[in-house]
């Protein structure tokens, strides 16, 4: 009997160790986020720094307040062009990961292009976008794929390499095609590297729009952040800003929600 209560009391100190390092863990990002704004709150104005340089996190939650309905038709504008462009990349990306995969010719072929591509400045290649497709969505949309696509397609191929070859050899000596070693096997094991391309992905599609919107828009929330730097309007051109890494956190996150319901979760070798 004492045994069973030593047991039992080791259960209940673990049980509270783990409650307790999952509400450090979960509160140590707002706890770091407001201990940064607390720290610029107070230290902007000791600092003799005006509004004018660098407004402080309430004046700038004020102004988000104040011209909520400004922000949010322009912040429209950006999310739509970067879930479009996002969605195409994913497409694509994917596909001709799968053709890389299954056919060496077009890998030895496609892939050069790929690197060259990616190396590429894209601001250098904005204005010959407008220069193309006009002043319309469409050089919008076409950097935010171009940003994502790149690592999509190389997370992707590298989830398709990294299943062992045994496991395929199983499956295949139990009849199954290649359409069900796909679906069965394959498809499941590059998902972790899949859904890793496809959050880096929706971070640069955001990136992708806004830069577009410098370059030539009438609408978007890079388009408000210009506006706001000419008219020196400090203030709006740092809540345009907050609101753009908004965007970027809440689509990371709705992926990384996706991707908890998609994948199999395995306890990460820490």
């Amino acid at each position: 009997m004492a045994q069973r209560g030593i047991g039992v009391t080791i259960q209940q100190q673990r049980r509270k160790r783990h409650i307790v390092r999952a509400i450090t863990e979960t509160a140590a990002a707002p706890v770091l986020a407001l201990l940064i704004l607390a720290v610029w709150e107070i230290g902007a104005p000791l600092a003799g720094l005006s509004s004018f340089i660098l407004p402080t996190p309430s004046q700038i939650l004020g102004r988000i307040v104040t011209d909520h309905r400004l922000i949010a038709t322009h912040a429209g504008v950006t999310l739509f062009e970067t879930v479009a462009g996002f969605a195409i990349a994913a497409v694509t990306g994917v596909g001709t990961a799968l053709m890389i995969f299954y056919s060496r010719l077009f890998e030895r072929a496609i892939y050069p292009l790929l690197v060259a591509l990616q190396t590429i400045p894209k601001v250098a290649l904005a204005p010959l976008l407008v220069l193309y497709l006009g002043y319309g969505y469409a050089p919008k949309l076409f950097l935010s794929f171009l940003l994502a696509f790149f690592p999509i397609v190389i997370a992707t191929v590298v989830g398709l390499n990294s299943l062992d070859k045994t496991m395929v050899s199983l499956v295949r000596s139990m009849g199954a095609n290649e359409w069900q070693t796909f679906v069965k096997v394959r498809l499941p094991a590059a998902l972790p590297s899949l859904f890793g391309g496809l959050k880096v992905g929706i971070s640069l599609s955001v990136i992708g729009a806004v830069i577009g919107e410098y370059v030539a828009a009438e609408k978007g929330l890079g388009y408000l952040q210009l506006q706001a730097s000419s008219q020196f309007d400090t203030t709006l051109s740092f809540a345009a800003m907050i609101v753009i890494a908004a965007l970027g956190v809440i689509t990371f996150w709705s992926l990384e929600a996706l991707e908890k319901r998609a994948v199999f979760q395995r306890e990460a070798a820490r």
